[in-house]
């Protein structure tokens, strides 16, 4: 890796100061005691977080920093600090340098084939998958083992290169990055969403084999990782996917960056493409085998955009190590506040990204009504709430700020 400036090294150092000046901060340990009574359902009180990173173009300054190397310290530094600087959300500043090991997991060892939507010559959100496997009876048993790599040597570059510029003012913590699995995006990249649905009905044995084979990858690859000491202990201020985070109490709480085991970590699961299968088909088809991936884990976070009030009595709710179900603008909120009321499971909620990614100023009262439903509706719940897929602030970039403190003024006027 190339040298960085002297000149940007003094810059980042200025960075990371303010960054352990944040992490030091009362309101950061009241954060973290705040996080870890709602996830261990020891508190009563909702917790808020806006993920910025579909928008953080619209809202991080513009980089100092010319070198490759000095901008890729500078903006992992400046998105630690962000929610802090400008929105005010439960999110916690990290006391560290924060790096991911780099992992490589290559199911059957096919690429997904992508064709992305074109935006004005760039590259859009849209996208479509070619298919890999035309002829499920006769590809899925040619299918061949998958493949996953760790390159220890890049990560160990990046550490050297962090201590050697910020390593007295933010030390550098290992992390073991994302730790999921989204079953049937797997089969929709493999095969096409069209191709699956039909599959259920024309090949079903076939179907089941493939659903088999995905989630036997799957266990031996996250196997892998145990084996090889890449499981670092995501039970503090890690990202647990959808939005949330995994202070807890209830996992091992070992030495930060020492290797653990599966039942110590936090998991995510979604299956937002069985949203037009039935609940008998999803039950059929899908959940025993989402189940048995989710057993060798201590917690589990599921679900997206689907409506999973359509499959929480047959399925969901059956999920060992359950404590977060995603509550999504498409979910019936009176529904799953009757099914959590009382229960071990946080009601999870998203709210609708329209309020604040269309248009210009946030609509206040069509957003404050929004919000004072979703409180009426978890009332007797552990609540929470992550905003995500917000593409486009329209020029505001105050709306996620306001936004977050609507949530705050209305949970102290409505929530017990």
């Amino acid at each position: 890796m190339a040298a960085i400036p002297e000149k940007e090294r003094k810059f980042l150092r200025e960075l990371a100061q303010q960054q352990r000046a944040y992490s030091a901060l009362p309101v950061m340990e009241e954060r973290r005691t705040a996080w870890t009574l709602h996830n261990d359902l020891k508190s009563n009180q909702p917790m808020i977080h806006f993920e910025t990173r579909s928008c953080e173009e619209q809202l991080l300054p513009p980089l100092a920093c010319i070198s490759e190397e000095g901008r890729w310290m500078e903006k992992t530094l400046r998105r630690a600090m962000l929610n802090h600087e400008m929105i005010q959300d439960d999110r916690v500043v990290p006391g560290t340098f924060d790096l991911t090991w780099h992992i490589d997991f290559q199911l059957f060892n096919m690429p997904p084939q992508i064709i992305h939507a074109d935006e004005n010559g760039q590259e859009g959100l849209g996208q479509h998958f070619l298919p890999l496997i035309r002829n499920l009876e006769r590809d899925v048993e040619t299918l061949a083992p998958s493949q996953w790599s760790v390159d220890r040597r890049a990560i160990d570059q990046k550490i050297d290169m962090v201590q050697d510029v910020l390593g007295d003012i933010l030390p550098v913590r290992l992390k073991t990055g994302y730790l999921g699995a989204s079953l049937t995006q797997n089969v929709v990249m493999l095969m096409g969403m069209e191709a699956m649905l039909f599959a259920l009905m024309d090949h079903p044995e076939p179907f089941s084999r493939l659903m088999g084979r995905i989630t036997d990858e799957y266990l031996r690859y996250y196997q892998w990782l145990e084996k090889n000491g890449l499981l670092i202990p995501n039970n503090d201020d890690f990202f647990v996917n959808q939005g949330t985070f995994g202070f807890t109490d209830e996992l091992p709480q070992g030495k930060p960056g020492t290797p653990t085991g599966l039942q110590d970590m936090w998991f995510y699961m979604d299956s937002q493409e069985t949203v037009t299968v039935s609940p008998a088909m999803y039950e059929t088809f899908f959940f025993p085998h989402y189940r048995r991936l989710a057993e060798p884990f201590g917690r589990l976070n599921y679900g997206c955009c689907e409506p999973v009030h359509l499959i929480w009595d047959r399925c969901v709710s059956r999920l060992p190590g359950l404590r977060k179900v995603s509550i999504s603008p498409w979910c019936d909120e009176a529904f799953m506040g009757e099914r959590l009321r009382g229960s071990s499971v946080i009601y999870h909620r998203k709210p609708s990204p329209l309020f604040v990614g269309l248009g210009g100023h946030l609509d206040e009262d069509g957003f404050r009504k929004h919000i004072r439903e979703t409180i009426h509706r978890a009332k007797g719940c552990r609540l929470e709430f992550s905003f995500r897929d917000v593409y486009d602030l329209g020029g505001h970039p105050e709306k996620p700020a306001r936004a977050v403190q609507i949530v705050r003024e209305e949970l102290a006027d409505l929530w017990t």
